[in-house]
């Protein structure tokens, strides 16, 4: 018992040295690939990249000691991190406070979510999320995340659109325009550098060396290179109003958000006090104020697209300072310093005392150093509620990925795993993590991947990663500052492509044809609304739900006939004789309200077109299940048949359809005499009976009888 509620004392029965020395590397290794990688999601996430180190900090612990897999790697993933920017950026700016503190928030809903899920026991719930559908979704959520880093690849900023497609065009318009070539070499030399490992020796942490070789080289070369200037130090007096201009916009919309969220103050009193005057005057000074709220907002994207578009030549003067000039205007005899110079805008006011000039690229910067705070996030019913459908949806994919990597590793070492004992591992570590500052985290393939490979034993060592993370946190932050922003982008880069699995979409095809059909249809509808993922995926259930309910409404009702192996198959499939004087008929699937109608017309159908029957053998073998409303339906077949002068029989029927049979007294009505234990007697019995007096000269059936006559 004791064991059930802490999985991980069952790590030590029978642990060695050799165990203890395995895990130790494992961890280490993990962690080498993991730091990393999570500041790179992070980023993916919408978040300051050393976020993603306090999603390596805790979550990894926590669902490896209340998990059921011992080499599953938890933290930071590329699709849930995706899902977390496409969930939260209509609340909130990418990386604001507001934003990070409704990540937080997220990551406590997913948890607490994944955790009820697996108190109740409840881990076939992720079933609704069917394979075809989740093959299509990942398919395009993979070209999405590699599409979402071209622009730190080619060193551009543009603003993002209301669909994916627009934003990458703007990028792509962006760099030709102008792209800054180092940044680029930068992104090809870690790709170049982790390609290249992963075929000489996949066993050799390629993205750590990756970053490690990259952030030397930007260190030396002081690849980036920014300055404070002030405003004056711009000598371009275009460049100087739109400065000024953008600022006004910028102080517009904060002034306008406050009266927005003044006036939701106010609607909200009205409708609690019953004020509908109140109600609808509050209504319309929102829409008014959400009007102006688009109209500026508009006005700030094409400042910024002309300040971004904006190039200079910088020039530097006898004091020390430094002048910027368009290209074409330096002054006669002074010397350019050879940089192109960009004036870096966001979604704030820029100072005019300390504007911030780009001569270089970007790079992650200042680390915090230290231990995330241990903080509760603010529980906001609004917010909750509206993020709640995102939660549910991060937590059922997330999942889903972690679950199928823990079974593909429980085949390979043998191991029991619990689907619902993962949920609470996976659900405690995203709440826990969110006290200590994470978004949401999952399983991921690739780390989980290394941590088998290098010979992981028990979860301990998952337990030694997030303690390298936890010395990376108290030391060697401050090595991470000149990590170009380009080399994090490869990485994403690099880590979707085993992502992509075109062959899913020709084996679903094969498999049937409607599963290939819903695949793809999540895919492109992925791939068309985003950012907005969710309807992608609600598309894909909403598509596998209406087919099951279509097949389940209109099950496959066959008509048996002898075959040239002597075992009855579906007649019309494999183009076999009928016997004129009996039908086989065989339904396939439980016999419902939603089908039953289904199974009258087929019989009667068969009525119609068989003139000369004589006796109709139902076989059952397929009725796993029946309700009141099927049960009404066959009583009313019987009825059917025999007043049209046709014996029946059942046969094959289940122990659980049998006693709803004699417990609504169907069964007597039937006739104990015409239930069979399977299809053969009833054949065999009947067949006599069927051709007395018959006009067949040669029935199909009077060889299968003979067979099967000693059965």
């Amino acid at each position: 018992m004791l064991k059930r509620i802490f999985p991980f004392l069952g790590w030590f029965d029978k642990y060695s040295n050799a165990a203890l020395r395995a895990d130790i590397i494992s961890g280490l290794t993990v962690a080498l690939v993991l730091i990393p990688q999570s500041m790179a999601y992070a980023q993916l996430a919408g978040m300051p990249a050393y976020y993603g180190l306090y999603a390596s900090l805790l979550p990894p612990l926590v669902a490896a000691l209340f998990g059921s897999s011992r080499q599953l790697a938890t933290g930071p993933v590329a699709v849930v991190s995706l899902m977390t920017a496409a969930s939260l950026e209509p609340l909130a700016t990418a990386g604001s406070p507001g934003f990070i503190a409704y990540a937080l928030l997220l990551a406590l809903l997913v948890g607490a979510f994944q955790f009820l899920l697996g108190v109740l026991r409840l881990g076939l719930v992720v079933n609704f999320l069917s394979h075809p559908v989740v093959n299509g979704f990942t398919n395009a959520a993979a070209i999405i995340i590699a599409s979402s880093q071209l622009s730190k690849m080619f060193g551009v900023y543009v603003d993002k659109a209301s669909l994916q497609y627009e934003t990458i065009m703007r990028v792509v318009s962006s760099a030709m325009h102008y792209s800054h070539l180092p940044t680029l070499g930068m992104g090809v030399l870690a790709f170049a550098i982790m390609m290249g490992l992963k075929r000489v020796n996949p066993k050799i942490p390629n993205v750590l060396c990756a970053v490690v070789i990259t952030t030397l080289l930007s260190w030396a070369t002081g690849f980036n290179h920014d300055a404070k200037v002030n405003l004056s130090a711009i000598q371009n007096e275009k460049a100087q109003t739109l400065i000024a201009e953008f600022n006004e916009t910028v102080k517009g919309i904060e002034q306008l958000s406050k009266k927005r969220t003044a006036i939701s103050t106010a609607e909200d009193a009205a409708k609690s006090s019953k004020d509908v005057i109140g109600y609808y005057d509050a209504e319309h000074d929102f829409n008014v104020v959400a009007y102006e709220a688009k109209l500026l907002n508009h006005k700030s994207h094409i400042y910024r697209e002309e300040l971004r578009a904006m190039l200079f030549t910088g020039v530097n003067l006898a004091d020390g300072t430094i002048q910027f000039y368009l290209p074409d205007a330096v002054p006669v005899g002074m010397t350019s310093d050879g940089r192109t110079w960009r004036i870096k805008v966001g979604n704030k006011i820029l100072n005019p005392e300390s504007l911030t000039m780009m001569g270089g690229g970007a790079v992650v910067g200042n680390v915090p150093s230290g231990f995330p705070p241990i903080v509760i996030p603010n529980l906001d019913i609004k917010v909750m509620l509206k993020l709640l459908p995102f939660a549910i949806i991060i937590s059922l994919l997330g999942f889903m990925e972690a679950i199928s990597i823990a079974k593909a590793m429980a085949a390979k070492t043998g191991q029991r795993l619990d689907p619902n004992q993962e949920l609470i591992g996976q659900g405690l570590a995203n709440m826990l993590g969110a006290c200590t500052s994470s978004y949401p985290a999952s399983g991921s393939f690739s780390r989980s991947a290394v941590n088998l490979q290098s010979g992981a034993v028990t979860g301990l060592s998952s337990v030694f990663t997030s303690l390298v993370v936890a010395v990376t946190l108290l030391f060697f932050t401050p090595l991470l500052y000149h990590l170009p922003q380009a080399v994090l982008a490869a990485v994403i880069m690099m880590a979707v492509i085993g992502l992509i699995n075109a062959s899913g979409f020709l084996h679903a095809w094969k498999a049937q044809k409607f599963d290939g059909a819903i695949s793809i249809i999540s895919f492109i509808a992925t791939l068309a609304f985003a950012p907005h993922l969710d309807k992608g995926i609600i598309i894909g259930v909403t598509l596998s739900l209406a087919v099951f309910l279509y097949k389940s409404m209109r099950p496959r009702v066959v008509a048996l006939a002898k075959s040239d192996d002597d075992v009855l198959r579906d007649a019309s499939l494999h183009g076999l004789r009928e016997c004129a004087h009996m039908a086989v008929v065989r339904f396939d699937g439980p016999l419902f309200f939603a089908n039953a109608s289904f199974l009258e017309e087929q019989i009667a159908r068969r009525l119609r077109e068989k003139k000369d029957l004589k006796h109709l053998i139902l076989v059952c073998n397929g009725i796993n299940d029946i309700d009141a409303s099927g049960e009404e339906a066959l009583s009313l077949v019987v009825e059917t048949v025999r007043s049209a002068g046709v014996d029946i029989s059942l046969s094959g029927i289940n122990e659980a359809v049998l006693a709803v049979l004699k417990r609504t007294h169907l069964y007597e009505k039937i006739g104990k005499e015409n239930i069979y234990s399977n299809t053969e007697k009833a054949l065999c019995q009947t067949h006599e009976k069927a051709h007395r007096d018959g006009t067949e000269p040669n029935c199909p059936l009077s060889n299968y009888c003979s067979i099967h006559s000693n059965s």
